[in-house]
This record gives C-alpha cells, structure tokens and sequence, in this order.
C-alpha cells in the first residue's frame, strides 16, 4: 500500500510539472532542424484539402546553383517532430548564424551595387562603404523583418520555425552583384515544420508582404511628418519605401515556393486583395514618391 501510494504521489507531481511547464525548459528542447542538412529551407507546401498536415518536417534542399530568388526543389526527408511549446521570440544560435551570414551578403550585394560592381568599388572605396551603410540600413530591414514575420507567426501556431540561410543562393548574388552591379538574391528563407491547416499555413506565408506594406507604410509616415529634414532619414527613405514596394509585390507571385501561391492557395480572396495592395504602393513610388519627397 505504501508503495502504490509512492507511486500515485509521483505521478501527480509529474502530471503538475506538466501543466505548470517552466517557461525556460524550451532553452533545453532538442531542435529537430539541427541534424537536418541545411544547405536551404523553405516553406513547406500548403495542403490544398485543408486537413491537417501531418507531425512532421520536410526539408527542402535547393539546387546548388542559386537561382535568383527561386528555390529548386531537391530531396524531400520526413522525420517526426513535436509540438513547439517555447516562446515565439526565441531564436537558437544556428539561426543566428544563418540570419547572420545572410544579411553579411546582402550588404555585400547592395554595397557593390552602389558603385555598380567590384570596378567601380576599387576605384572608389568611399562610396562602396556609405553607400553599402545607406543600403543596408534602407533595405535590411525589409528582408529580415519579413523572414522574422514568417517565423513568429508560424511559432504562434505551435509549429517550429527557424531562418535557414541558403550559401548557393548568396554567393550567386553576391557575384552578380560584383559583375553587374545588380542585386537579385534568394538569401534563404524559414523552415516551417508543425501541425497547420490550410489556413493558418496560408496566414503564415501572409505574414511576410504584410510586414513589408507596414514598412512601407511607415516610410510614409516619415515622410508625411518631415522626417526627411534628417539627412540620414533622407538619405535612406527612396530606397526603403521601393524595396518594400518590391519585395512584398514580388513574394505575392503565386508560383513555385513563393508566398503567393500558399496565399492563394489558401483563400483567392484574400490573395487579390494584398496582390492588389502590393502592387499599389509601387504604383503609388512612380506617381507619387518624387514629388511628396522634393
């Protein structure tokens, strides 16, 4: 009896300790993309029948060359997962790394386009430096925001969710950027695993352009206010407000692995909608950006 009461004591604290989950246990969940080969992720396919996606992860592997803002699909491996319980906001060293070898490259990108390559970046170094700083501190923010963006709304439907860069895809346009003084690169994009319905995939792939139209809009704000009397704000408020236009404009493509086509898949609606949203404020820089600036 005092053995069977042991027993039923010591499931009861382990029933608490589960329902009363330390917040600070996720810091030791073991993450299931670390023993995955990363050289690219994507976001996974939505279903089109709306079920619930099964508990597992695919991985997406990207042909070696980098093509420009499209990810070749290789090899897909399934491999069972558990429910993520940890915060939205926590963000492991691996994705640090890859958050960070991305937006290196992209700067490197943008800082050769603004001598219009490596010719121009030898012969004056000056300019590649400020104009690497003016870019990056214009343009970074409309990439990793919208990954960022990706990431947390699929980590508040209990899915893991991390930043895996894609070395094909930077070092293509690094090198296009030296050669031709043109950026047009796939830097990486968030790994989705998890259980989601048609729906909620669809919103987590909305999340992206709708932090770009937020960014865009709140260059808008900035300058509608005078803000453009900083010189730094001025220095940097043409290219934010076009990079939003085009990276939210761009990712509502529905096709390939794109978020437009998740979006689509998941309400047409929905998709027309933003795809008309996305397309208005580059409408919006043509006819009107020059003059509410000058």
């Amino acid at each position: 009896m005092k053995l069977r009461a042991f027993k039923d004591d010591a499931f009861k604290d382990v029933s608490n300790m589960t329902e009363k989950r330390d917040p600070r246990a996720r810091w030791l969940d073991e993450d299931p993309f670390e023993n995955i080969n990363n050289n690219s992720k994507t976001h996974t396919r939505a279903r089109d029948d709306g079920n619930w996606r099964k508990p597992h992860i695919r991985v997406v592997a990207a042909n070696s060359t980098g093509q420009p803002f499209f990810r070749v699909f290789g090899t897909q491996q399934s491999h069972k997962i558990p429910i993520h319980k940890g915060s939205i906001w926590h963000f492991s060293k691996t994705e640090v790394e890859h958050l960070s070898q991305a937006t290196i490259a992209f700067t490197l990108a943008l800082a050769f386009m603004s001598t219009e390559g490596i010719f121009g970046a030898i012969s004056d170094p000056y300019q590649f430096i400020i104009g690497g700083a003016i870019y990056f501190l214009a343009l970074t923010p409309a990439f990793v925001l919208h990954e960022i963006a990706h990431k947390i709304a699929a980590r508040n439907y209990g899915c893991w969710a991390e930043f895996r860069a894609s070395p094909g895809g930077l070092r293509f346009g690094v090198i296009l950027a030296a050669v031709f003084g043109i950026v047009f690169m796939a830097p990486g994009a968030v790994m989705v695993a998890g259980h989601t319905t048609k729906s909620q995939f669809g919103k987590i792939a909305l999340a992206g352009p709708v932090t770009n139209v937020l960014l865009w809009i709140l260059g808008l704000g900035a300058i509608l206010i005078g803000a453009t009397g900083n010189s730094i704000v001025a220095l940097i408020i043409v290219p934010w407000m076009w990079g939003n236009a085009v990276l939210g404009t761009f990712n509502m493509i529905p096709l390939g692995p794109l978020d437009g086509k998740k979006i689509k898949t998941w309400s047409e609606i929905i998709f027309y909608v933003w795809g008309i949203i996305c397309v208005s404020l580059i409408w919006f820089n043509f006819k009107y950006l020059n003059g509410l600036i000058g």
